[in-house]
């Protein structure tokens, strides 16, 4: 047997390997024979104290169950005499910072191969373990975003599905590419019916040219898409709907996508033709009505202004978390700095909570009773300085109905800090005289 010119030092040719490995006995014990540098770097256990030693004495299992996966390993290669890969485990080693040493939290994958002597008897187990810490942490932030995407998406597919409009998507070069079930169901068509430019074939012959040279020319200058047309129900009725579309547009101005809703408007368009047939006297009347509408809308707006800067604080909260709906501009002034709308009281201002007005408000919410309270000391925090400053306020809670059932809470105050201030300092005046 030829032998080489350069006599070769195997073990410590093993231990220079540039990879974690552990030769182990096939003992029961699977006692610990060699391992590599690299082995003894990541394990932060030098190689005299491992090296004699069983496996789970030299390197103590973190938890049965790791124990169980591991000795399985074992068991499998000295019964089959082939390589076997463990799930990953999680095996924590001590990680020297600023302020000690801490448990560092690592995943481990581990491969045992049987090394067989000449005779085919299985000699060592050799265990080859990688740190795969940053692919399982990687692992599990895709899939928590993919998740997080799914999760996306079926929200946004329930919303399609659920809103009482007819929906539907179309590729930048107008081809219809989705309805909802709003649209089919209306239709009475399969979804491989209406795609393309199929869907105009379910509109009114009279309409369908007119309605086609519509969408072609939004779709050539990409501009937002409206028109009224009568669509065949699946009852073979044909309805009028009010159809809109709005292109949805890249950064760069390229065009990705339309989206577009249909509404019934029958009933409407019939009413709005039977008021034009009436005569003028109906017309008049139509157009008081309309001047009616107007002005009610105006008084809602005077309302609203009316609120905003009436010089009382005044807000609407919403539902049993009593969150922010509407705030007027002179209750916003008392907290400068501090997001208010949308937000629940407790959540925008924390500091209430320990000085019970979050009781106050739930026992209104429940009961419908009112709340009158004068001069309440309330300490609030303005600036979220963390400096809280006491303020005296005469204010009223009340519940706030809405088709009969109660919705939330007004709240109607006026801040007397300086009228409380003015009176205590006279008190104090008197007394001292």
């Amino acid at each position: 047997m030829p032998t080489s010119a350069f006599p070769v030092d195997y073990q410590r040719l093993f231990h220079a390997l540039p990879d974690n490995f552990l030769l182990i006995a096939p003992n029961a014990e699977a006692t610990i024979v060699d391992n590599t540098d690299s082995h003894v770097a990541v394990s932060l256990k030098s190689r005299e104290e491992a090296v004699g030693k069983p496996f789970f004495e030299a390197y103590p299992a973190t938890d049965e169950e790791s124990a169980r996966i591991i000795r399985e390993s074992h068991e499998h290669v000295r019964r089959h005499r082939e390589p076997h890969t463990m799930p990953l485990i999680r095996y924590d080693l001590e990680k020297i910072t600023n302020t000690g040493v801490e448990l560092e939290e690592l995943y481990w994958e581990a491969t045992h191969y049987p090394v067989l002597d000449a005779n085919g008897e299985l000699e060592f187990i050799l265990q080859r373990t990688q740190d795969v810490t940053e692919r399982y942490f990687s692992e599990q932030r895709n899939r928590q975003m993919q998740q997080a995407l799914n999760e996306q998406h079926e929200r946004t597919r329930f919303i399609l599905e659920s809103l009482p409009v007819m929906i539907w998507t179309a590729q930048p070069d107008g081809g219809r590419d989705f309805f909802n079930s709003r649209w089919l169901q209306f239709t009475g068509q399969a979804m491989e019916q209406q795609t393309g430019l199929q869907w105009i074939s379910s509109l009114h012959p009279d309409d369908q040219e007119r309605v086609r040279k519509a969408w072609l020319e939004c779709v050539d200058s990409g501009q937002p898409y409206q028109v009224e047309y009568r669509l065949r129900r699946a009852d073979g009725q044909y309805r009028w709907v009010l159809v809109r579309a709005q292109p949805r547009l890249a950064p760069d101005g390229s065009l990705l996508m339309w989206v577009g809703c249909g509404m019934d408007i029958h009933d409407q368009k019939q009413m709005v033709q039977e008021l034009l047939e009436q005569n003028e006297q109906q017309a008049v009347l139509s157009d008081q009505a309309y001047h009616a509408f107007q002005q009610v809308q105006q008084q809602r707006e005077t309302f609203y202004n009316l609120f905003m800067h009436t010089p009382a604080l005044i807000c609407v909260l919403r539902g049993p978390q009593h969150r922010y709906e509407f705030v007027n501009t002179q209750y916003q002034s008392m907290f400068p700095d501090r997001q208010l709308l949308g937000l629940p009281v407790a959540d925008a201002l924390p500091e209430l909570v320990d000085q019970g007005f979050i009781t106050l408000l739930d026992n209104v919410y429940n009961t419908g009773e009112v709340f009158v309270g004068n001069e309440i000391p309330v300490a609030i925090d303005r600036n979220q300085s963390g400096k809280l400053e006491t303020n005296y306020f005469n204010f009223t809670y009340q519940q706030l109905r809405e088709n009969g059932e109660k919705a939330g809470i007004t709240v109607f105050a006026y801040d007397v800090t300086a009228l409380v201030l003015a009176r205590q300092a006279l008190e104090n005046r008197d007394a001292n005289a």
